[in-house]
């Protein structure tokens, strides 16, 4: 007994009054009647030429920073970098590889902004919290306690000997030798 489908019979055979489509064009049909499929959200993780954590674009050849994501600017050739989907309910819509959290939990900052020198997260949770674990201060840069918001336990050597406190304990003026 055969089974009887709208196409065609269990062997192949096109039904009465039906055009039986060989596998390819159907798929092409469907295509151009309803549109190509969404994108799924695919976003994949990389590391940019500075060693810090980022996108990798649908080219699967360029490696944004992730802080380059949803920023209003679309870096990627083909925009995947500011898509709606990705973009629209951050930081909840991004991947999780994007995003750090702050010892405030209302407050994130993107991946690549971590260990920075930068005291991205306002309470330097991004620089000192146990759960991260920052490098020693780099080669152009003072380790002292910072009097400046703006950086956490060291400063851009280039403030040192300018005959500003930089360093509560004033070592940016009497210890640090100075810019490399």
């Amino acid at each position: 007994m055969n089974k009887i489908s709208p196409q065609g019979d269990a062997n192949g055979n096109a039904a009465a009054g039906s055009k039986a489509l060989p596998g390819g064009e159907a798929l092409i049909a469907l295509v151009a009647i309803l549109g190509p499929p969404p994108r799924t959200p695919g976003a994949q993780a990389c590391v940019t030429q500075t060693n810090r954590t980022g996108f990798l674009c649908d080219d699967r050849s360029s490696c944004i920073p992730a802080s380059r994501v949803c920023d209003g600017v679309r870096t990627c050739a083909r925009g995947e970098d500011e898509e709606e989907a990705l973009c629209r309910a951050v930081p909840q819509s991004l991947p999780g590889f994007l995003v750090a959290h702050c010892g405030d939990p209302a407050s994130w900052i993107y991946s690549d902004q971590v260990c920075d020198g930068i005291n991205n997260c306002g309470d330097c949770s991004d620089e000192l919290s146990p759960g991260t674990t920052c490098p020693p201060c780099g080669p152009g840069w003072w380790r002292c306690p910072s009097t400046v918001f703006r950086y956490c336990s060291c400063i851009p050597r280039s403030l040192c000997r300018d005959r500003v406190q930089h360093c509560s304990d004033w070592s940016d003026e009497y210890s640090c030798p100075g810019p490399d």
